[in-house]
């Protein structure tokens, strides 16, 4: 049973939201294009469900880390446009000072702990946020978003182990867009089903349309519940897709554009702006502000970006350690 009802204002949220992800990444991808971003940049369009209906369900007090497809996540947890553009440009207004750029997303305040370009990397370290929750005596949860290939990692064996052995508050989302960069999961595994690797850990796991966030949302909901109740971590595949490459410099000639169509004639955007419609929750002229607004939101941020300054070559030296706690690095 849902703990968090699916209201009007959801759908609404949810509609403005995702279409903040979708037009920011489409930005993104232009500029990229004329290289004002440079280095890896990898965009998350087609993908938006899976974080609007986990966002619906977690508290302000939740974390959430994740692979480096990750501007999206960045803004699902809070984070402002700007900031997250600054860190694309390698700015100084960045969320991570222009030092992480695409791949490296990251705020304490929100409660977003990255961004890891490492595959897999995120899986262990997800899991010790949730361990730090429960040693403090906390009601929080960790939600560890990881791809389908990084499934395939030895450190998700590990650490599936040890989180159901300490019932650990934390859920673990693998984003299954059906590739591995430009490997289809039929091809790394016998078992494409890749929830019932949670099988083998007595964990609880379960498949997951993750182009329909009404779908995401009851199943995130049922996991949040069962982790705030101290019955451990879940394993949820989420089954998206993404309409571009895996990363701006992939052609994605390895897939279809019958297949790509199939996907986009279900696009998240677009159901949740029938729903609404459909169901009297808004009309079109409200449609028209939000589009508006979003488009007014980027174009803020890329301003923003184009105005603010370099790194000092001086922030080479900094935050390569936690200062206040080694403070003999100085010496």
């Amino acid at each position: 049973m849902s703990s968090v009802e699916i209201t009007k204002d959801t759908y609404l949220h949810w509609y403005e939201q995702m279409l903040l992800m979708r037009k920011f990444e489409e930005k993104s991808g232009q500029l990229y294009g004329q290289q004002k971003i440079r280095g890896f940049c990898h965009l998350y369009i087609g993908q938006e469900a899976v974080l609007a209906g986990a966002m619906s369900v977690l508290g302000p007090g939740d974390s959430m880390i994740t692979a480096y497809r990750d501007h999206a996540h960045a803004l699902a947890r809070g984070m402002s446009a700007n900031e997250i553009m600054a860190e694309l440009y390698g700015k100084a207004t960045g969320c991570s000072k222009g030092k992480g750029g695409s791949m490296h997303m990251f705020s304490k305040e929100h409660k977003f702990f990255g961004g890891h370009g490492i595959v897999g990397g995120q899986i262990p370290l997800g899991a010790g946020i949730a361990f730090a929750e429960k040693y403090n005596g906390t009601t929080n949860v960790n939600v560890c978003y990881m791809g389908d290939g990084a499934v395939r990692q030895g450190a998700l064996n590990e650490t599936f182990n040890m989180a159901m052995l300490w019932k650990l508050p934390v859920i673990f989302v693998c984003e299954n867009n059906g590739y591995a960069m430009g490997t289809s999961v039929a091809r790394t595994t016998n078992m494409v089903d890749i929830y019932k690797i949670g099988l083998g850990f007595d964990m609880p796991c379960a498949p997951v349309d993750g182009m329909d966030p009404v779908a995401v949302h009851n199943a995130m909901d049922e996991a949040v519940q069962r982790a705030r109740n101290g019955e451990g971590p879940t394993f949820l595949e989420m089954r998206t897709y993404r309409y571009k490459g895996h990363s701006m410099s992939d052609p994605a000639k390895y897939r279809t554009k019958e297949e790509v169509e199939g996907y986009k004639a279900k696009d998240p955007i677009e159901v949740v702006k029938k729903a609404i419609l459909d169901n009297n929750y808004a009309d079109a002229a409200w449609i028209g502000e939000i589009d508006q607004k979003i488009k007014d939101i980027v174009e803020e941020s890329v301003k923003f970006s184009e105005e603010s300054p370099w790194p000092d070559p001086s922030e080479l030296y900094k935050d390569v350690y936690a200062q206040e706690n080694y403070p003999f690095i100085n010496n």
